[in-house]
Protein backbone atom coordinates (compact mmCIF):
# COMPACT_ATOMS: atom_id res chain seq x y z
CA UNK A 1 0.00 0.00 0.00
CA UNK A 2 2.93 2.43 0.61
CA UNK A 3 4.39 1.83 -2.96
CA UNK A 4 1.22 2.22 -4.29
CA UNK A 5 0.22 5.08 -2.26
CA UNK A 6 3.24 7.05 -3.60
CA UNK A 7 2.79 6.38 -7.24
CA UNK A 8 -1.25 7.79 -6.62
CA UNK A 9 0.61 10.95 -5.61
CA UNK A 10 3.02 11.17 -7.99
CA UNK A 11 -0.32 11.05 -10.22
CA UNK A 12 0.08 7.95 -11.61
CA UNK A 13 -3.24 7.34 -13.69
CA UNK A 14 -2.53 3.53 -13.71
CA UNK A 15 -1.79 3.58 -10.17
CA UNK A 16 -5.30 6.04 -9.53
CA UNK A 17 -7.72 3.62 -11.34
CA UNK A 18 -6.05 0.30 -9.46
CA UNK A 19 -6.89 2.26 -6.22
CA UNK A 20 -10.11 2.58 -7.30
CA UNK A 21 -11.10 -0.39 -8.26
CA UNK A 22 -9.76 -1.58 -5.04
CA UNK A 23 -11.94 0.46 -2.67
CA UNK A 24 -14.91 -0.24 -4.44
CA UNK A 25 -14.59 -4.04 -4.13
CA UNK A 26 -16.43 -5.12 -0.76
CA UNK A 27 -13.87 -8.13 -0.33
CA UNK A 28 -12.78 -8.04 4.15
CA UNK A 29 -8.96 -8.03 3.05
CA UNK A 30 -9.44 -5.51 0.22
CA UNK A 31 -11.58 -3.43 2.94
CA UNK A 32 -8.31 -3.68 5.09
CA UNK A 33 -6.11 -2.62 2.39
CA UNK A 34 -8.42 0.39 1.48
CA UNK A 35 -8.44 1.50 4.85
CA UNK A 36 -4.06 1.20 5.19
CA UNK A 37 -4.00 2.86 1.57
CA UNK A 38 -6.08 6.17 2.64
CA UNK A 39 -4.23 6.20 6.19
CA UNK A 40 -0.89 6.54 3.90
CA UNK A 41 -2.05 9.56 1.91
CA UNK A 42 -3.40 11.09 4.69
CA UNK A 43 -2.23 14.68 5.43
CA UNK A 44 -1.07 15.03 2.23
CA UNK A 45 -2.27 18.67 1.43
CA UNK A 46 -3.71 18.52 -1.36
CA UNK A 47 -7.07 19.89 -2.00
CA UNK A 48 -9.50 19.81 -5.09
CA UNK A 49 -12.95 21.45 -6.25
CA UNK A 50 -15.33 19.28 -5.93
CA UNK A 51 -18.27 19.48 -7.83
CA UNK A 52 -21.21 17.69 -7.52
CA UNK A 53 -23.82 17.44 -10.98
CA UNK A 54 -27.22 16.15 -11.08
CA UNK A 55 -30.44 15.83 -13.12
CA UNK A 56 -33.10 13.75 -14.65
CA UNK A 57 -31.93 11.03 -17.09
CA UNK A 58 -31.65 12.67 -20.29
CA UNK A 59 -31.12 16.07 -19.04
CA UNK A 60 -27.30 16.51 -20.62
CA UNK A 61 -25.38 15.78 -17.67
CA UNK A 62 -22.44 13.90 -19.80
CA UNK A 63 -22.67 16.42 -22.83
CA UNK A 64 -22.42 18.68 -20.03
CA UNK A 65 -19.28 17.32 -17.99
CA UNK A 66 -17.40 16.80 -21.45
CA UNK A 67 -18.20 20.68 -22.74
CA UNK A 68 -17.34 22.17 -19.10
CA UNK A 69 -14.52 19.48 -18.59
CA UNK A 70 -13.03 20.16 -21.92
CA UNK A 71 -13.34 24.38 -21.39
CA UNK A 72 -11.21 23.77 -17.92
CA UNK A 73 -8.49 21.52 -19.48
CA UNK A 74 -7.89 23.91 -21.96
CA UNK A 75 -6.93 26.60 -18.98
CA UNK A 76 -4.49 24.02 -17.76
CA UNK A 77 -6.43 22.30 -14.84
CA UNK A 78 -6.52 18.29 -14.06
CA UNK A 79 -9.93 17.10 -14.13
CA UNK A 80 -11.01 13.86 -12.79
CA UNK A 81 -14.48 12.92 -13.76
CA UNK A 82 -16.55 9.93 -11.48
CA UNK A 83 -19.39 9.00 -13.10
CA UNK A 84 -22.35 6.91 -10.72
CA UNK A 85 -24.00 4.45 -13.54
CA UNK A 86 -27.11 2.99 -12.26
CA UNK A 87 -26.85 -1.10 -11.67
CA UNK A 88 -29.33 -3.66 -12.36
CA UNK A 89 -32.16 -4.04 -9.40
CA UNK A 90 -32.24 -7.83 -11.48
CA UNK A 91 -28.33 -9.05 -12.47
CA UNK A 92 -26.71 -6.38 -10.55
CA UNK A 93 -24.97 -5.46 -13.77
CA UNK A 94 -23.85 -1.49 -14.73
CA UNK A 95 -23.54 -0.37 -18.67
CA UNK A 96 -20.38 1.84 -17.66
CA UNK A 97 -20.66 3.81 -20.82
CA UNK A 98 -19.99 7.22 -19.57
CA UNK A 99 -16.85 7.43 -21.27
CA UNK A 100 -18.36 6.48 -24.57
CA UNK A 101 -20.10 10.14 -24.20
CA UNK A 102 -17.41 11.55 -23.26
CA UNK A 103 -14.82 10.75 -25.98
CA UNK A 104 -13.28 14.02 -26.75
CA UNK A 105 -12.26 14.37 -23.01
CA UNK A 106 -11.73 10.75 -22.30
CA UNK A 107 -8.76 11.61 -24.91
CA UNK A 108 -7.38 14.51 -23.11
CA UNK A 109 -4.21 14.21 -20.99
CA UNK A 110 -5.36 16.59 -18.41
CA UNK A 111 -8.67 14.42 -17.91
CA UNK A 112 -9.29 10.83 -16.09
CA UNK A 113 -12.88 9.47 -16.01
CA UNK A 114 -13.40 6.86 -13.96
CA UNK A 115 -17.33 5.29 -14.15
CA UNK A 116 -19.08 3.17 -11.21
CA UNK A 117 -21.79 1.41 -10.76
CA UNK A 118 -24.15 2.54 -8.25
CA UNK A 119 -24.80 -0.98 -6.84
CA UNK A 120 -28.18 -0.20 -5.78
CA UNK A 121 -26.61 1.75 -2.79
CA UNK A 122 -29.49 5.19 -2.87
CA UNK A 123 -29.45 8.89 -2.74
CA UNK A 124 -27.51 9.27 -6.32
CA UNK A 125 -24.17 8.18 -5.93
CA UNK A 126 -21.85 5.03 -5.32
CA UNK A 127 -21.43 3.44 -1.96
CA UNK A 128 -17.53 4.51 -2.28
CA UNK A 129 -17.49 7.54 -4.07
CA UNK A 130 -16.17 9.19 -1.18
CA UNK A 131 -13.04 7.75 -1.20
CA UNK A 132 -12.63 7.66 -5.03
CA UNK A 133 -13.16 11.39 -4.42
CA UNK A 134 -10.04 11.46 -1.68
CA UNK A 135 -7.99 9.24 -4.05
CA UNK A 136 -8.19 12.07 -7.24
CA UNK A 137 -7.37 14.81 -4.71
CA UNK A 138 -4.46 13.13 -3.29
CA UNK A 139 -3.38 12.85 -7.30
CA UNK A 140 -3.52 15.78 -7.27
CA UNK A 141 -6.11 16.93 -9.27
CA UNK A 142 -7.54 20.62 -9.57
CA UNK A 143 -11.15 20.10 -10.47
CA UNK A 144 -13.49 16.54 -9.37
CA UNK A 145 -16.95 16.51 -11.40
CA UNK A 146 -18.81 13.83 -9.56
CA UNK A 147 -22.02 13.14 -11.94
CA UNK A 148 -25.04 11.27 -10.35
CA UNK A 149 -27.37 8.34 -11.47
CA UNK A 150 -29.77 10.95 -12.02
CA UNK A 151 -33.11 10.25 -10.29
CA UNK A 152 -34.94 12.74 -9.03
CA UNK A 153 -35.89 14.78 -6.14
CA UNK A 154 -34.14 12.62 -3.17
CA UNK A 155 -30.75 12.78 -5.47
CA UNK A 156 -29.29 14.76 -2.05
CA UNK A 157 -26.29 12.71 -1.23
CA UNK A 158 -23.61 14.37 -3.47
CA UNK A 159 -24.08 17.49 -1.92
CA UNK A 160 -21.78 15.88 1.09
CA UNK A 161 -19.52 14.82 -1.05
CA UNK A 162 -18.92 18.57 -3.00
CA UNK A 163 -17.67 21.77 -2.36
CA UNK A 164 -20.62 22.89 -5.43
CA UNK A 165 -23.88 21.19 -6.61
CA UNK A 166 -25.25 22.08 -9.92
CA UNK A 167 -28.46 21.27 -10.83
CA UNK A 168 -28.63 20.25 -14.33
CA UNK A 169 -32.71 20.87 -15.60
CA UNK A 170 -34.02 20.76 -19.01
CA UNK A 171 -36.47 23.80 -20.69
CA UNK A 172 -40.15 23.42 -19.72
CA UNK A 173 -39.11 20.69 -16.78
CA UNK A 174 -41.47 23.16 -14.44
CA UNK A 175 -42.63 25.85 -13.01
CA UNK A 176 -42.62 28.37 -10.06
CA UNK A 177 -44.14 25.75 -7.90
CA UNK A 178 -41.69 23.07 -9.00
CA UNK A 179 -38.22 24.97 -8.30
CA UNK A 180 -39.64 25.52 -4.38
CA UNK A 181 -40.27 22.26 -3.71
CA UNK A 182 -37.71 20.81 -0.77
CA UNK A 183 -35.41 18.14 -1.53
CA UNK A 184 -33.20 18.50 -4.41
CA UNK A 185 -33.99 21.67 -5.24
CA UNK A 186 -32.68 23.41 -1.96
CA UNK A 187 -29.80 21.53 -1.41
CA UNK A 188 -28.52 23.11 -5.22
CA UNK A 189 -26.19 25.80 -4.87
CA UNK A 190 -26.61 27.02 -8.96
CA UNK A 191 -29.54 25.66 -11.84
CA UNK A 192 -28.64 25.63 -14.58
CA UNK A 193 -31.07 25.25 -17.47
CA UNK A 194 -29.18 23.69 -20.30
CA UNK A 195 -30.19 22.67 -23.68
CA UNK A 196 -30.66 26.74 -24.31
CA UNK A 197 -30.02 26.08 -27.96
CA UNK A 198 -32.41 26.10 -31.09
CA UNK A 199 -35.57 25.75 -30.82
CA UNK A 200 -35.63 25.40 -27.22
CA UNK A 201 -33.61 28.64 -26.52
CA UNK A 202 -36.58 30.53 -25.50
CA UNK A 203 -38.00 27.84 -23.45
CA UNK A 204 -35.19 27.43 -21.45
CA UNK A 205 -35.03 31.48 -21.03
CA UNK A 206 -38.55 31.28 -19.59
CA UNK A 207 -37.79 27.77 -17.86
CA UNK A 208 -34.63 30.08 -15.88
CA UNK A 209 -36.80 33.08 -15.30
CA UNK A 210 -39.44 30.17 -13.50
CA UNK A 211 -36.34 28.72 -11.49
CA UNK A 212 -34.67 32.02 -10.37
CA UNK A 213 -38.48 33.85 -9.06
CA UNK A 214 -38.81 30.69 -7.34
CA UNK A 215 -35.25 30.94 -5.54
CA UNK A 216 -36.25 34.25 -4.36
CA UNK A 217 -38.60 32.90 -2.30
CA UNK A 218 -36.66 30.22 -0.61
CA UNK A 219 -34.81 31.24 2.66
CA UNK A 220 -30.47 32.47 2.03
CA UNK A 221 -28.75 29.63 3.68
CA UNK A 222 -25.52 31.60 5.87
CA UNK A 223 -22.70 29.66 3.44
CA UNK A 224 -24.47 31.69 0.60
CA UNK A 225 -23.48 35.05 -0.64
CA UNK A 226 -26.12 37.37 -1.99
CA UNK A 227 -27.77 36.11 -5.21
CA UNK A 228 -27.19 32.63 -4.41
CA UNK A 229 -28.43 30.42 -5.08
CA UNK A 230 -28.85 31.50 -8.51
CA UNK A 231 -30.40 29.84 -11.90
CA UNK A 232 -28.04 30.38 -15.50
CA UNK A 233 -28.63 29.20 -18.54
CA UNK A 234 -26.34 27.16 -21.07
CA UNK A 235 -25.56 25.05 -24.04
CA UNK A 236 -23.41 22.35 -23.55
CA UNK A 237 -23.78 21.51 -27.36
CA UNK A 238 -23.07 24.82 -28.75
CA UNK A 239 -20.88 25.21 -25.52
CA UNK A 240 -22.16 28.70 -24.60
CA UNK A 241 -22.92 29.53 -21.00
CA UNK A 242 -19.91 27.50 -19.36
CA UNK A 243 -17.69 30.29 -18.80
CA UNK A 244 -20.60 32.18 -16.77
CA UNK A 245 -20.78 28.89 -14.74
CA UNK A 246 -17.54 28.47 -13.94
CA UNK A 247 -17.43 32.52 -12.99
CA UNK A 248 -20.06 31.80 -10.87
CA UNK A 249 -18.99 28.81 -8.97
CA UNK A 250 -15.68 30.62 -8.44
CA UNK A 251 -17.20 33.61 -7.33
CA UNK A 252 -19.71 31.33 -4.78
CA UNK A 253 -16.23 29.50 -3.64
CA UNK A 254 -13.98 32.35 -3.05
CA UNK A 255 -16.52 34.07 -0.68
CA UNK A 256 -16.79 30.86 1.19
CA UNK A 257 -13.03 30.21 1.34
CA UNK A 258 -13.16 33.87 2.71
CA UNK A 259 -15.81 34.04 5.33
CA UNK A 260 -14.79 30.30 6.73
CA UNK A 261 -17.82 28.46 5.18
CA UNK A 262 -15.28 26.30 2.73
CA UNK A 263 -13.14 24.79 6.18
CA UNK A 264 -16.52 24.16 8.31
CA UNK A 265 -18.28 22.52 5.43
CA UNK A 266 -15.43 20.21 4.78
CA UNK A 267 -15.54 19.58 8.28
CA UNK A 268 -18.72 18.91 9.14
CA UNK A 269 -18.87 16.50 5.76
CA UNK A 270 -15.98 14.55 7.50
CA UNK A 271 -18.21 14.08 10.35
CA UNK A 272 -21.16 13.04 8.39
CA UNK A 273 -19.03 10.50 6.46
CA UNK A 274 -17.61 9.32 10.03
CA UNK A 275 -21.21 8.87 11.24
CA UNK A 276 -22.11 6.46 7.74
CA UNK A 277 -18.60 4.87 8.37
CA UNK A 278 -19.97 3.61 11.59
CA UNK A 279 -23.55 2.51 10.43
CA UNK A 280 -22.40 0.70 7.18
CA UNK A 281 -20.16 -1.44 9.89
CA UNK A 282 -22.99 -2.14 12.29
CA UNK A 283 -24.96 -3.22 9.16
CA UNK A 284 -22.06 -5.42 8.35
CA UNK A 285 -22.16 -7.26 11.33
CA UNK A 286 -25.37 -8.85 9.91
CA UNK A 287 -23.66 -10.46 6.66
CA UNK A 288 -21.89 -12.99 8.42
CA UNK A 289 -22.53 -16.38 7.97
CA UNK A 290 -23.52 -16.68 11.98
CA UNK A 291 -25.77 -13.33 11.42
CA UNK A 292 -27.39 -14.64 8.77
CA UNK A 293 -27.95 -18.50 9.62
CA UNK A 294 -29.81 -16.58 12.81
CA UNK A 295 -31.86 -14.35 10.71
CA UNK A 296 -33.03 -17.34 9.14
CA UNK A 297 -34.25 -18.85 11.82
CA UNK A 298 -35.77 -15.63 13.54
CA UNK A 299 -37.56 -14.76 10.30
CA UNK A 300 -39.39 -18.57 9.79
CA UNK A 301 -40.68 -17.85 13.31
CA UNK A 302 -42.06 -15.01 12.81
CA UNK A 303 -43.45 -16.54 9.35
CA UNK A 304 -45.31 -19.26 11.67
CA UNK A 305 -46.58 -16.46 13.95
CA UNK A 306 -44.16 -17.67 16.50
CA UNK A 307 -43.22 -14.35 17.21
CA UNK A 308 -43.97 -10.49 16.21
CA UNK A 309 -40.91 -9.17 13.65
CA UNK A 310 -40.59 -6.23 16.45
CA UNK A 311 -39.69 -8.63 18.82
CA UNK A 312 -37.62 -11.22 16.82
CA UNK A 313 -35.56 -8.10 15.57
CA UNK A 314 -34.91 -7.25 18.98
CA UNK A 315 -33.27 -10.67 20.16
CA UNK A 316 -31.25 -10.51 16.73
CA UNK A 317 -29.99 -7.18 18.11
CA UNK A 318 -29.41 -8.13 21.55
CA UNK A 319 -27.33 -11.13 20.64
CA UNK A 320 -25.22 -8.71 18.67
CA UNK A 321 -24.91 -6.42 21.17
CA UNK A 322 -23.65 -9.23 23.21
CA UNK A 323 -21.18 -10.47 21.02
CA UNK A 324 -19.78 -7.19 20.63
CA UNK A 325 -19.24 -6.37 24.10
CA UNK A 326 -16.99 -9.52 24.12
CA UNK A 327 -15.30 -8.50 20.96
CA UNK A 328 -15.05 -4.42 21.76
CA UNK A 329 -12.58 -2.29 19.81
CA UNK A 330 -12.16 -0.28 22.67
CA UNK A 331 -11.20 -3.11 24.72
CA UNK A 332 -8.34 -3.84 21.77
CA UNK A 333 -7.51 -0.61 21.92
CA UNK A 334 -6.66 -0.80 24.96
CA UNK A 335 -4.65 -3.75 25.04
CA UNK A 336 -2.57 -2.65 22.38
CA UNK A 337 -1.72 0.69 23.87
Amino acid sequence: MSDLANHILAADRRALARAITLVESTRPDHRLQTTALLEQLAGHGREALRIGLSGTPGVGKSTFIEAFGMALCEQGMRVAVLAVDPSSTRTGGSILGDKTRMDRLARHPNAFIRPSPSQTHLGGVARRTREAVALCEASGFDVILIETVGVGQSETVVAELCDVFLLLLAPAGGDELQGVKRGIMEAADIIVVNKADGDLKATATRTCADYAGALRLLRRRPQDPEGFPKALTASALEERGLEQVWSEIRALIDWRREKGHWTARRAAQARHWFGEEVRRALLARLETPAARARMAELAEAVAQGEASAGAAARALLDELEDSGARHSPLDATQQST
